[in-house]
């Protein structure tokens, strides 16, 4: 599409938006939509191209944005300005963050704010609060099942109350993230509701079909995400009298962007949130958002076009804000959520770094580094102006999604191994002292992913229950060792609430009938505040936790090499046991950091050849960050404790 045709286009939008946006001054409004509408309008094109409605659609759009832009605070604005000039302010080493549920880990929104405190002591700086939207209380999937966009849950607040909050995170220097479920609605949503009363204009909101012809051609290609809470991807409604896809639950209806409206909407709540001072916006199950007959409706190329024009529209009325890819999929697919541009990120700046969650649970079963090495090497490259959102644990199942063939060439076979990790995770495995349990056991393709909090799958209630101080040690170390990968990996660290203090599995969940039939939730227990409190008492369990991670916490933040700038160089090692790569401060190159962690029970050799050959160990010694100790190398050997792992500097 010609430039021209583009700008002569915007010409006759303008002229035709409502006159009341005429009455703003709006100069960076205009300046960046005349920056981004080629980008824009050739989307949309590629996308809707075919409609006749077509300039209607595209000046429905850019009220939306303008609207929106009127609406932003002039703080926001502000902050708008300073992001563009400092681009990359997200990939410092300075920012790290938890995960939470609100409601679990303190009552409500204004208690949220009052435990701030506990976050800045551990030196958490981005705070993702887990889905607070308007849900119905008995399908709610955990927030995902939204009813209203625009409204919190009344449980947690109100949207002032969101506002308070980010207004008070911005005075502590601390992002707020916020989900916005891009693919689905609440069967109870207001287009849900409208629909099933047969208006056609929210019929076509969604994949409606009056009766099984084109569902079970979908249903051919398509996989089932919870095949035994769920199976298939449609829904017969009886009030409609048509089927529904449902690729989720049965109360959740996807949304069909093959309409530009549902597109225009879901950028107007994109909007609407950054608004209320949202600093990055989680999208959720983006890997689904086009559907596609003859196809696993995921991944497809459209899906990445919608992103880019979320991005590409997000850019003109609050380009301060960020994206997160929730794509859970495959090493091989991960990474085009950033998008395809070969420097700038033009789809989501963050993404899950999935594979490394699971190639990390991976040596913690193996006792290896073996996979993990391979599977790092082969991490896709991100982009330029990109970052990893690195995790041990999350609120979700885990799902042993490394690549087969990595698998294969580390002497596994792939189906095999995974039946290994998922036995040794469930406590099936001799020997095992993990306490997981099995979540979506697909018998049609022997697929099953593990639930169970981080303490409980590395053994430490198995621990705690038989007295073992030995095994107490070894899950401890084990947690601190996971976390030191991830802090110091290159990326944002993200936390999850609990973990710092070693909280277990536990099984409220059973006594909820809509929560029972769901072990994640075994994972995505209370806070307890009581088990807080041990934090600060020498020589418990929670304390030792507690008080490493703040240490290693507040290490990252000073040690420049940890930003995320492509320095990461992983380095080959004699040794199977170890995972051994170099920071490189990019302003300083003799400014680095020799990470190696060893996750074998037993102490480990670390030849210093090949990390001599790269500039480390010049004078047989370095000093270990994390210890302030000289750590010395006898006969071209560095001894690397059981489960522990230095950071080495010059």
């Amino acid at each position: 599409m010609y430039e021209q045709a583009s700008h002569s286009l915007l010409n006759e939008i303008l002229v035709e938006l409502k006159p009341e946006i005429g009455n703003f001054r709006l100069r960076h409004f205009y300046t960046r939509l005349g920056a981004n509408f080629y980008a824009i309008h050739s989307l949309f094109h590629l996308l809707y191209g075919d409609r006749p409605d077509l300039k209607g659609k595209m000046v429905k759009l850019v009220e939306t944005l303008a609207l929106r832009y009127i609406e932003r605070s002039p703080h926001l604005r502000r902050s708008d300005l300073e992001r563009e000039k400092n681009y990359n302010w997200f990939m410092s080493q300075k920012w790290v963050g938890m995960a939470l549920y609100c409601d679990r880990f303190a009552g409500d929104l204004k208690g949220l704010r009052a435990k701030l405190p506990y976050l800045q002591e551990l030196g958490v700086n981005m705070l993702h609060i887990m889905p607070i939207l308007d849900c119905p209380p008995d399908n709610s999937d955990g927030g995902y099942a939204v009813r209203n966009f625009r409204r919190i849950d009344p449980r947690f607040g109100t949207t002032a109350d969101v506002e308070a909050l980010a207004a008070t995170l911005k005075k502590r220097d601390m992002l707020l993230v916020l989900d916005v479920v891009v693919n689905h609605t609440s069967n109870e949503h207001e287009w849900a509701q409208r629909a099933r009363k047969g208006e056609q204009k929210y019929q076509d909101y969604y994949f409606v079909f009056e009766d099984r012809e084109i569902p079970d051609i979908y249903e051919e290609a398509m996989p089932e995400i919870f095949p035994v809470t769920s199976p298939g991807n449609f829904t017969w409604n009886e009030e409609m009298g048509k089927w529904v896809m449902t690729v989720f639950n049965s109360y959740q209806w996807d949304l069909n962007y093959r309409n530009p409206a549902v597109l225009i909407e879901m950028i107007d709540i994109i909007l609407f949130w950054a608004n209320k001072g949202a600093d990055i916006l989680r999208l959720d199950a983006v890997a689904f958002l086009w559907k596609k007959m003859g196809s696993a409706c995921q991944n497809e190329r459209e899906a990445h076009l919608l992103l880019q024009l979320m991005k590409d529209c997000c850019q003109v009325t609050a380009p301060g804000v960020l994206f997160i890819a929730e794509a859970i999929v495959s090493p091989g697919e991960i990474a085009k959520y950033f998008g395809e541009d070969a420097i700038n990120a033009k789809e989501c700046e963050i993404a899950y770094n999935a594979s490394l969650m699971a190639l990390l649970w991976d040596a913690v079963a193996t006792k290896n580094a073996n996979l993990l090495n391979r599977g790092v090497k082969n991490l896709p490259d991100k982009l330029e102006r990109a970052t990893w959102l690195n995790y041990v644990r999350c609120h979700d199942d885990i799902g042993l999604g490394f690549d087969d063939n990595d698998a294969r060439l580390s002497g596994y076979d792939p189906f095999l191994h995974r039946r290994f990790l998922i036995d040794y995770f469930t406590g099936k495995f001799p020997g095992s002292p993990a306490r997981g349990l099995p979540f979506g056991d697909n018998p049609k393709t022997g697929d099953t992913r593990i639930s169970g909090s981080l303490a409980s799958l590395v053994g430490l209630e198995t621990a705690l229950e038989h007295q073992n101080e030995d095994a107490i040690e070894a899950a401890i170390k084990t947690i601190v060792l996971l976390h030191s990968m991830i802090l110091s990996f290159g990326g944002i660290p993200l936390l999850y609430y609990g973990d710092a203090l070693g909280m277990l599995n536990s099984l409220e969940y059973l006594a909820d009938p809509f929560k029972r039939h769901d072990n994640r939730w075994v994972h995505r227990s209370h806070f307890d505040w009581n088990k807080a409190e041990k934090r600060s008492q020498s020589g418990t369990v929670e304390q030792r936790i507690f008080s490493a991670l703040k240490k290693l916490i507040a290490l990252r933040k000073e040690t420049t090499p940890f930003a995320d700038l492509d320095n990461r160089q992983l380095l080959a090692t004699e040794n199977p046991n170890l995972l051994v790569f170099s920071r490189t401060d990019t302003q300083n190159s003799r400014n680095r950091v020799l990470v190696a962690g060893n996750f074998n029970v037993e102490a480990q050799a670390l030849h210093i050849g090949t990390p001599r050959s790269h500039g480390f160990f010049q004078q047989d010694a370095m000093k270990d960050l994390c210890s302030g100790m000289r750590i010395v190398s006898e006969n071209d050997t560095v001894i690397i404790p059981p489960l522990s792992f230095y950071w080495l500097t010059d």
